[in-house]
């Protein structure tokens, strides 16, 4: 160990005396600033993918739409099928309808899948928490669990369902009972809009509830994993066999995952403040200790230490510091994300606010979810702040005589 360093870690820490004050304040200030750091950006991180995990797993990861309606969807799933990089591809039809039982309504999305090919493409049977998928048939319906509570249904129970095409016949002049379906399944995926408002059924009966024949609205498609699916969705419109468009999750909710990202690097710069504030501090407390110990420096320099040997000594203080405290900021920060919703939980029990909780991030837990890239950032900011917090008082030891430093009272 060269004498520098040794002389550091003595003046930061001495022999036989208790944690120094200085010491300790210097390495909270840093350890603080990275806790908060990993905190929220792990927050912001889980959000994040837990919505890239909710596109994916309710729509795939490219979607073919087109124009109008898709007339011939089992030849745009064959074509989409030869693309490289596809491994399964599923036609779907949505809209909205009027859904009713014992005179309560409720206006959910509906979406029709093939429930021979869905599975391929979206882990729908994941989701179902009541009955089982395998029971749903043309005469049955699966509902997101809150909608269940809302309108009071149960599994076996039967709910009516109303759709456009029955304005279209009424305007006509004809008349088109609702449809009758008997609930066989409530899913739950976790996110508070899409467990209150959907409704899922077969193919068959979305296309006669709106009266599409055999037409759909679009195609899900899922990628083998590692493929790119920008690259993969612009090979797709390429051999598309009709008038359509198809788009990767994120080519979709790009305006999102933008605000999403741009609020992420925003708190990242804002709460990057609190380290440097602590670097203030760092470097004032060095600062005093030059003033301090100006004689012992000149004593250094009469003994044959060279300015830069002196300055490196002041330098590996404000090193060991930012070391110090981004090691217990991550400890700090880790144990906080790892207990995060038992302490959201108690935070809305004390103050009444766990239903705007859910409804205001539409999340059921705060996720959490911390990239490689992001940690190296967080580690690499803390010590490079904390290391040029100790080059000013390094440089004024440095530009100290020896001989007026001896003379200094």
């Amino acid at each position: 160990m060269s004498w520098p360093l040794y002389l550091a870690l003595k003046q930061l820490f001495p022999t036989g005396r208790r944690f120094p004050f200085f010491t300790f304040i210097s390495i909270l200030g840093v350890a603080l600033g990275v806790a908060l750091l990993i905190v929220s950006i792990s927050v912001m991180g889980g959000f994040g993918r837990e919505i890239r995990n909710m596109i994916v797993n309710t729509q795939g990861e490219v979607q073919v739409r087109a124009t109008g309606l898709m007339e011939n969807p089992r030849a745009v799933v064959e074509a989409v099928k030869k693309v490289k990089g596809v491994t399964a591809a599923t036609p779907f039809a949505e809209g909205v309808v009027m859904l009713k039982r014992d005179r309560q309504p409720a206006f959910p999305a509906i979406q029709g899948v093939d429930i021979n090919h869905v599975d391929e493409v979206v882990p729908l049977r994941r989701f179902v928490v009541a009955g089982k998928f395998d029971d749903l048939d043309d005469d049955r319906v699966i509902l997101s669990y809150q909608l269940a509570a809302t309108i009071g249904a149960r599994l076996g129970d039967k709910v009516q369902v109303y759709s456009p095409l029955q304005l279209q016949k009424l305007q006509a002049d004809e008349i088109m009972l609702p449809r009758e379906l008997e609930v066989c399944g409530i899913f739950e995926i976790g996110h508070q809009q899409l467990d209150s408002s959907v409704v899922i059924v077969t193919l068959r009966t979305m296309q006669e509830l709106y009266g599409l024949g055999r037409a759909v609205h679009g195609v899900n498609v899922k990628l083998a994993e590692g493929a790119d699916p920008d690259r993969v969705a612009r090979e797709i419109n390429r051999v598309l066999p009709v008038d359509g468009l198809a788009k990767s999750w994120m080519d979709a909710n790009q305006e999102f995952l933008f605000v999403l990202q741009l609020e992420k690097n925003m708190i990242f710069f804002l709460l990057l403040f609190i380290i440097v504030v602590a670097a203030f501090s760092v470097a004032s407390s060095l600062l005093i200790a030059v003033v301090r110990k100006t004689r012992e420096i000149g004593l250094l320099g009469a003994l044959g230490a060279s300015p830069r040997q002196v300055a490196a000594c002041f330098c590996y203080q404000g090193v060991i510091i930012g070391v110090a405290g981004t090691a217990s900021g991550l400890i700090l920060g880790f144990t906080v994300v790892h207990f995060r919703n038992d302490l959201v939980a108690g935070f809305t029990r004390l103050t009444g606010s766990q239903e705007a909780l859910e409804r205001f991030y539409q999340f059921s837990q705060l996720p959490a979810y911390l990239a490689g890239k992001d940690l190296a950032l967080i580690v690499c900011s803390a010590l490079v702040v904390s290391t040029l917090a100790g080059l000013l008082p390094a440089w004024r030891a440095a530009k100290l005589k020896p001989v007026e430093a001896l003379r200094s009272e």
